[in-house]
């Protein structure tokens, strides 16, 4: 049997090659230690802090009102859970948007605080010098195009991207835009799968299909969509695979119940002291009641003790008889 290969830190060459090769680039929005624990175990090759996450854990509306600091905590978290993966992030709202400065400096802040390799910055061609700095300051971005939450009322609300030809081909000058601003890699979010497809014929680098469909290098997903723990949306393009719901629900039930009915903890989940301690601590303490719990214990014990001594004689005595029985027998015989 062949040795298996000694896992390997995933590098934006090993995307480059994947993308050559057409192996599939398996992209995940994780933003809690354990996922990126198990995410990385497994062999996700990008782990995406996304400010979705602001949504299922903080219970934002939407996320443009994720802040800078609750993605700066994420993004600490999946950098102590994973050892292979590439670590993105998703730059908040507003966290980039009004200079190219500004653009490094919080780029740069993800990085330096919480390890980050790679961002992930969504917009179009408008934003495409902000996005150009953080790349000229070392620090590789993947652009992301389509439906990009943090324009939805310029969108005019959440739909699939690149139904008509004049709206494709804006979506194919977003992302040469984001290349030439130089881009690593290109997320398009439901945009139709002619675009997805196009682009990832066209374009010199990955492309990662969001709810596009199938056509590009790659596939990302928001980790939650796939067990349907954000129960207020899920989105035509994911799929759940387990729905946890129902699952989390009849767990909180039953501990919710045992809690109720006094069943739950039990002996087996207690820590006890020694009866010895216990009467110390409850004299230190004028513990009465535990005293006399304490005393009929002792007493329940020492009938037990009681009773096994008497019973022991008896025992003995059966013996004896039954030895001298035997004895007779013998002797009755030898006559």
């Amino acid at each position: 049997m062949a040795e298996e290969k000694p896992r390997r830190k995933v590098t934006i060459n090993q995307l480059r090659r994947k993308a050559r090769e057409g192996e599939q680039i398996v992209q995940m929005a994780i933003y809690d230690y354990r996922s990126a624990v198990i995410a990385d175990r497994l062999g996700i090759d990008i782990l995406c802090v996304s400010d979705t996450g602001g949504m299922i854990l903080f219970g934002h509306k939407s996320t443009v009102t994720v802040t800078f600091d609750e993605v700066m905590m994420m993004s600490k978290a999946i950098d102590r859970g994973s050892n292979y993966g590439l670590r993105m992030v998703d730059m908040p709202y507003w966290s980039f948007h009004v200079s190219p400065e500004q653009a490094v400096e919080n780029a740069g802040r993800f990085v330096h605080e919480a390890n980050a390799e790679v961002m992930k910055c969504e917009g179009n061609q408008y934003h495409a010098r902000n996005i150009e700095a953080i790349n000229r300051a070392g620090i590789p971005v993947q652009g992301h195009i389509g439906i990009t939450p943090m324009r939805m009322p310029q969108l005019g609300g959440f739909f699939a991207q690149g139904k008509t030809a004049d709206r494709a081909a804006e979506l194919v000058d977003d992302a040469w835009a984001m290349v030439d601003a130089g881009c690593f890699s290109l997320m398009c979010e439901v945009t139709t799968q002619e675009v997805n497809e196009y682009l990832a014929q066209v374009l010199p680098v990955p492309v990662i299909s969001l709810g596009a469909g199938l056509g590009a290098h790659g596939v990302h997903i928001i980790t939650s969509d796939l067990m349907h723990l954000y129960e207020e949306h899920t989105p035509r393009h994911s799929k759940v695979y387990t729905d946890l719901i129902p699952i989390m629900e009849d767990v909180f039930t039953r501990y919710r119940d045992e809690v109720k009915a006094q069943i739950y903890p039990g002996p087996e989940h207690t820590v006890f002291m020694s009866d010895e301690e216990a009467l110390k601590f409850a004299r230190k303490m004028k513990w009465d009641a535990k005293l006399e719990q304490l005393d009929a214990k002792a007493s329940k014990k020492g009938k037990k003790k009681t009773a096994k001594k008497t019973s022991l004689p008896a025992k003995k005595k059966a013996k004896k008889s039954g030895a001298k029985k035997t004895a007779k027998k013998a002797s009755k015989k030898a006559r």
